[in-house]
C-alpha cells in the first residue's frame, strides 16, 4: 500500500512588480540610508572593542608603573634598614646603606623602562576603524570602482 502525499498547493501571490520597472528614488534613497545606518553601527562596535582592548594594554602598562613605584619605596626602605642593619661588620654603615639603595634603584629603573616602553605601544586611535571609515568615504566619493 502506499501512501499519497499531499501535493503542494498553487504558489502564494507577492507583491509582484511588472518587469523592467525601476525603485522609485525614494526607495533607493531608503535603501542607501538604511545601509549607511547599518554601516555606521558596525564601525562604532568596532571603535568599542579596539578601545576595550587598548584600555586592557594601558591596564597593563599602568601596572609597570605602580610595580616601579613600590620599587621606589623599597628603596627608602631599604636604605634605612640598610643604615640600621647593613653591613656595619665590614665596612662603614652609610655605604652599607647606600649598596643596598643602589640594587633597588636599578630594580626601580627596569621597571620603570618596562613600563614606559609598554605604554609607548598604546595606541588611543582605533588603527582598524580608521582605515575602514577612509575606504568607506572613498567607496562613497566613487561607488562604481
Amino acid at each position: 500500500m502506499a501512501s499519497i502525499s499531499p501535493t503542494p498547493g498553487p504558489p502564494t501571490p507577492g507583491p509582484v512588480e511588472p518587469q523592467g520597472q525601476e525603485k522609485s528614488l525614494g526607495e533607493l534613497l531608503s535603501t542607501v540610508t538604511s545601509d549607511l545606518q547599518t554601516l555606521f553601527r558596525k564601525e562604532v562596535e568596532l571603535a568599542k572593542a579596539e578601545i576595550k582592548e587598548e584600555a586592557g594594554r594601558a591596564g597593563k602598562a599602568a601596572g609597570m608603573y605602580g610595580g616601579a613605584g613600590f620599587a621606589g619605596y623599597l628603596v627608602l626602605l631599604f636604605l634605612s634598614l640598610a643604615l640600621l642593619f647593613g653591613l656595619a661588620n665590614v665596612m662603614d654603615e652609610a655605604w652599607a646603606a647606600l649598596i643596598v639603595m643602589a640594587i633597588w634603584a636599578v630594580v626601580a629603573a627596569v621597571l620603570y623602562q618596562k613600563g614606559r616602553a609598554r605604554m609607548r605601544t598604546v595606541s588611543p586611535k582605533p588603527e582598524q576603524t580608521v582605515e575602514t571609515m577612509k575606504e568607506n568615504a572613498e567607496w562613497a566619493r566613487h561607488p562604481t570602482k
